[in-house]
């Protein structure tokens, strides 16, 4: 991957394709999410947020690695896992790594759709932020990782489109780069699955 100019597929941008093709896959997250009715209660949220400290726990290599960096300057300061570890706290909860769940097997390109999902999800939080009001939580206190960029949400993630939107990429890594979201959303939804006793 290199930091210059891909070309556009079909009269679209890499990142509006990618929007297009997960869909569905976004979607069956929203619809999970929405069921969990996150915002009815804090027992409910703190279900949803002991699902953002894993995911988030796991995509904390990939924002460090020194590669993707190089390839999408800036990444590393994007990372949520800190702000889901201070909600954690603030609601009285444990926030050390959960290990529950095994890393994120990804590599080369199909790193960057994993990105993909986390940072889209960071564009789609206003609604969720605005719902968490109502049970006492806000951009200080227990949703601090629901909270925009000081330079605003819209501005941030343009900022990151154009980053990769620029990527050199080869017909593999487009492909992988889409097998990346896919499984990312996958991933996520697989959070709230019970896992089997050992």
């Amino acid at each position: 991957m290199n930091a210059v100019s891909g070309q556009a597929m079909a009269g679209m941008t890499r990142l509006e394709e990618l929007k297009q093709s997960t869909r569905s896959a976004h979607q069956s997250v929203d619809d999970m999410v929405m069921a969990m009715e996150p915002f009815d209660s804090r027992d409910n949220y703190l279900r949803f947020l002991r699902l953002q400290h894993i995911f988030h726990g796991r995509m904390k290599s990939l924002y460090a690695a020194a590669d993707l960096n190089d390839a999408i300057p800036g990444l590393a300061e994007r990372s949520r896992y800190d702000a889901v570890c201070a909600d954690m706290t603030d609601l009285g909860y444990d926030a050390d790594e959960d290990w529950s769940r095994m890393p994120i097997n990804a590599d080369g390109a199909e790193r960057v759709g994993w990105l993909y999902v986390c940072e889209g999800s960071s564009l789609g939080a206003a609604f969720l932020l605005k719902a968490a009001d109502k049970i006492g939580l806000h951009a200080q206190f227990g949703a601090r990782h629901l909270a925009g960029h000081v330079e605003g949400r819209g501005k941030y993630w343009r900022e990151f489109a154009e980053q990769v939107n620029g990527l050199a990429l080869d017909a593999k890594d487009e492909q992988a780069v889409r097998d990346g979201a896919v499984n990312a959303f996958a991933f996520f939804r697989g959070l709230a699955a019970p896992q089997p006793s050992v």
